[in-house]
């Protein structure tokens, strides 16, 4: 009994170790799409409100701005934002005419009819990205 446990937990760790050896190709595949976007420029600490066509919550720490033009920024917050991928809706208050890492958002949460105010969390840095698709053409 303890030989075929033994051989058990030889044969988990062999097909674990397997995985790790998969072409980076492979294991991008597996990847949801979002995750495979690739930084295109250095970060930037602000970007035009005006400018700001969408947004796309991805999960409790990252946003998707998407910009007229086409170009889309990665907020990537320091710390999980809770209830954000959940909720997939957020304010910002700023007298500024640019959204930047000093802001802060605050997750909407909906109840019934209307929206209530959840978690406040500080943005990060707006990183220029694209993704494969977007490479090909």
């Amino acid at each position: 009994m303890r030989r075929s446990i033994f051989a058990l937990s030889v044969a988990s760790a062999a097909a674990g170790i397997a995985a790790f050896a998969l072409p980076a190709t492979a294991m991008e595949d597996e990847l949801p799409e979002w995750q495979q976007a690739r930084a295109i420029g250095t970060a930037e600490r602000c970007i035009p409100l005006r400018q700001i066509r969408s947004t796309e919550v991805r999960d409790d720490q990252t946003i998707d701005f998407v910009m007229t033009g086409g170009r889309t920024y990665r907020n990537t917050m320091a710390n999980r934002c809770g209830g954000l991928r959940f909720e997939r809706a957020f304010s910002y208050s700023t007298s500024l005419s640019q959204l930047c890492s000093s802001d802060i958002i605050t997750v909407l949460n909906r109840t019934g009819g209307a929206f209530m105010r959840g978690a406040s969390c500080g943005l990060g840095e707006f990183t220029p990205i694209e993704f494969p698709e977007d490479a090909e053409e």
